[in-house]
């Protein structure tokens, strides 16, 4: 990156060096929903130089309660390219690289060889999930992944750390549940909430792209995750 000059209030906090050392590094982000938009932005403005981005997915009008690239003006549009238009225009110089489709467990190999210095996983669906964190904890990738963020409300409730320290989190317990058939019990970062999901609020999906369910979410609450998800990333690059 050869203007800099747009970070200088990042690199009074952080320093000139951690800036180089965010300009040399590569992320993926794979979902960009309601965490998984503003967690690339965050990455974005924090001087990071080079971003893969995944998502198959278009703008439906439930999405403008929460998602960043949803607007009343882009119905049917898609996330990817939207995001793309966006994050290219906070930062030119990104090399930027779209993949405009879902994450399938047939194409995680492809992601995982792309070799990236980071993953963050705001993928939806169980199955998908499960095989990314799987893949990245065997090709020893530094990552996080988002555990449930629905049917919840209380931003103070998220917190960062091992998926084995989780606890009131339905997703992350399944995803313990099926990570121990694998022989992983704790070594992998998630972002989850220690409040109890609001079951009343549980909707059903017709299946498509491995999701049954959903909760309903509150707009702030995926941003919440996206920015705590971004912090983590970010440290963890400054601090490798």
């Amino acid at each position: 990156m050869k203007d800099v000059s747009w970070l200088s209030r990042t690199e009074a906090l952080i320093g000139g060096e951690a800036i180089k050392t965010l300009n040399n590094s590569h992320v993926m982000v794979l979902g960009l929903g309601g965490v998984g938009s503003f967690a690339a932005e965050f990455v974005c403005r924090s001087g990071v130089g080079k971003m893969t981005i995944i998502d198959g997915d278009t703008v439906d009008p439930s999405n403008r309660n929460r998602q960043l690239p949803a607007l009343a003006t882009n119905h049917g549009v898609s996330k990817a390219q939207i995001m793309r238009e966006r994050l290219l225009a906070i930062n030119p110089e990104l090399e930027l690289q779209v993949f405009e489709e879902f994450v399938i467990p047939d194409r995680i190999p492809h992601f995982i060889d792309l070799k990236p210095d980071y993953i963050i996983e705001a993928i939806d669906s169980i199955t998908p999930k499960l095989f990314l964190i799987r893949s990245a904890f065997a090709a020893k990738i530094p990552f996080i992944s988002s555990m449930g963020a629905g049917g919840k409300v209380d931003p103070t409730k998220i917190r960062i750390g091992d998926i084995s320290d989780s606890y009131n989190c339905k997703l992350a317990r399944h995803i313990r549940k099926k990570l121990r058939k694998h022989d992983i019990e704790n070594g992998v970062k998630v972002a989850f909430s220690t409040e109890l999901p609001d079951k009343a609020s549980l909707l059903y999906t017709d299946g498509s792209n491995y999701k049954k369910s959903a909760y309903g979410t509150m707009s702030y609450l995926p941003a919440a995750f996206g920015g705590a998800i971004a912090s983590a990333a970010i440290r963890d690059l400054i601090q490798r």
